[in-house]
């Protein structure tokens, strides 16, 4: 049955009151993304590499190879709700993955290739990941956690042949090697909209990393905002990219999985470390129509001098999150990419793209994120009534939780972290905010010392815990301090142990302790070592002293 979300009404307004979740009985977003459509033979991945190698899959191609990789998981006793790992960059193995995962009805996991031992081996033993299939530049960091993950029984690695074929509990294969000879013919599993699908790991201001999860139709609840933010061209002959990494909810959520609920092509790259230059080569090569680009990439693209003259463009729309745009952005936007419109968007892990932009509808204003979404019902709220706060007063953003499919079902194993966020029928995002009388949003701060760089969100007491290990470090504060290119940057304030004292030795190692052990964003990229921290007269750090 080929069903798609849509907007429907000539005014913002109208499609506001007409909105309504019609979501087929039986719903699988595996159906949804690759098997529905009638002219499967069309291109749903264009797949390019650095170098130079270039693969086009059709969305039948998709349907069929991930059909053969559900064949796979249930040989190796993948059952219903068992969580799937994928430490997968922009490659073809990545989307297999997670659509193979729904369609045997299991629970896929995304994880950044960007984590060190810490953070891959929590997350892997926290989930009870069964499963895991990683990219040959993981290896080194899987087999250094896998014996430390109990229910780990397999490991599949992307692209390489490893010299092991145990390690830990997990049997060792090539993801090739598990694939090649499955029949591509697979009968799906019994889900519905409300079925589990997708666990999302997300930083949390204190403590371990919130676990959040989602249900098959969460893809379908990006899908209004999608069409709004890319001004309603979601078909035709629209091409979408994005540089952000695989394993989040901005890349998955904002662009690659609604465009293919629309039957269009996605553009896949493993760049790695983000470079502008390449950014507009891929652009131009694949025709891309719409990407989804952080606001720290876009002022990376703002250093490319003579663009136009240099690439032929044919980017008509560009959506971008994660932290305010600037008026600097908006300018370049309009004077170098004439005729492309940015509009910026707002969401979380938990409830993504809530409120955004159309300039087909209304007007964006300067310093704001936008309009809320149909579908959605969002009000800034009294966090403490419940209550909508009067237009130009602060509040806390909520979201109705009702039938909306993008909300989260819950934090996973943690009914009370899921009640700390519910009021009544309200879920309360933690980010403050103000709504003007024309319905617009601005965003004001968090609630909390969560830190925002270049896109990635970064609690600050996980960075702590990892620079005190260090035996030269008695105390250390974390903070985020303004930086033009990527919004905020990580600062570490330190003091070392009696008898040490700070050095750019000392500097270098905790960076790199940071690097190995959490991820490659959060090392604090400025150390100032002082005698003592401030605190209050209970001892805690005095954060507000430390920028």
């Amino acid at each position: 049955m080929t069903w798609h979300v849509s907007l429907e009404g000539d005014s913002y307004e109208a499609a506001r009151q007409s909105f309504e979740w019609d979501v087929p009985t039986g719903f699988n977003a595996a159906t949804d993304l690759v098997g529905k459509h009638p002219d499967g033979d069309l291109p749903a991945l264009f797949q390019a590499y650095p170098d130079g190698r270039r693969e086009t899959y059709s969305f039948d191609e998709l349907d069929r190879r991930s059909d053969a990789v559900a064949n796979a998981l249930e040989s190796m006793g993948v059952d219903r709700g068992d969580r799937v790992a994928v430490v997968v960059p922009q490659k073809p193995a990545n989307v297999l993955t997670h659509l193979a995962s729904w369609k045997r009805g299991a629970v896929s996991l995304p994880l950044s290739v960007l984590f060190g031992d810490d953070a891959l081996g929590y997350r892997l033993r926290d989930s009870d990941a069964r499963v895991a299939v990683v990219d040959a530049a993981q290896w080194d960091t899987i087999r250094a956690v896998a014996s430390d993950c109990p229910a780990l029984e397999h490991v599949l690695v992307v692209d390489a042949d490893p010299e092991a074929r145990r390690i830990g509990n997990a049997t060792v294969r090539t993801f090739e090697a598990a694939v090649d000879g499955r029949s591509s013919e697979y009968d799906i599993a019994e889900t519905d909209v409300d079925t589990p699908a997708i666990i999302m790991y997300t930083s949390g201001s204190t403590g371990d990393p919130k676990v959040v999860l989602h249900t098959h139709g969460v893809w379908i609840g990006h899908c209004p905002a999608f069409s709004m933010y890319f001004e309603r061209n979601v078909r035709g002959d629209s091409v979408y990219w994005t540089p952000a990494d695989w394993a989040w909810i901005g890349a998955l959520g904002d662009l690659v999985f609604p465009a293919w609920h629309y039957g269009r092509p996605v553009v896949g790259y493993p760049m790695g470390s983000f470079d502008p230059e390449t950014a507009f080569e891929i652009a131009a090569e694949f025709d891309v129509t719409n990407a989804f680009v952080p606001p720290t990439a876009i002022r990376m693209l703002m250093t490319v001098a003579e663009l136009t003259e240099r690439y032929d463009l044919s980017l008509a729309a560009i959506c971008s999150g994660g932290e305010p745009l600037t008026t600097e952005i908006l300018e370049w936007a309009d004077e170098e990419l004439a005729g492309t419109v940015v509009n910026e968007l707002y969401g979380q892990t938990e409830a993504n793209l809530l409120v955004t932009n159309c300039r087909e509808w209304f007007p964006a204003m300067p310093g704001s994120m936008g309009k809320p979404v149909p579908g959605h019902d969002v009000a800034v709220v009294d966090p403490d009534e419940g209550e909508p706060v009067d237009p130009g007063e602060v509040g806390e953003i909520a979201v109705r939780r009702g039938d909306d499919p993008v909300l989260f079902e819950a934090y996973w194993n943690a009914p009370e972290k899921t009640a700390e966020v519910t009021l009544g029928e309200w879920h309360l995002t933690g980010d403050l905010a103000k709504r003007d009388e024309e319905g617009y949003v601005r965003f004001v701060s968090r609630d909390d010392d969560l830190i925002v760089t270049s896109g990635y969100r970064v609690a600050p007491r996980e960075v702590e815990e990892t620079i005190l290990e260090h035996d030269a470090v008695e105390q250390v504060g974390v903070v985020g301090v303004p930086d033009d290119t990527r919004g905020e940057i990580i600062k570490a304030v330190v003091q070392p142990v009696a008898g040490e004292t700070g050095s750019d030795e000392l500097r270098t190692t905790i960076r790199d302790r940071v690097r190995e052990r959490l991820a490659a964003y959060e090392y604090p990229r400025e150390i100032e070592f002082v005698d003592e921290l401030p605190t209050t007269a209970t001892g805690k750090i005095r954060r507000t002293e430390l920028g």
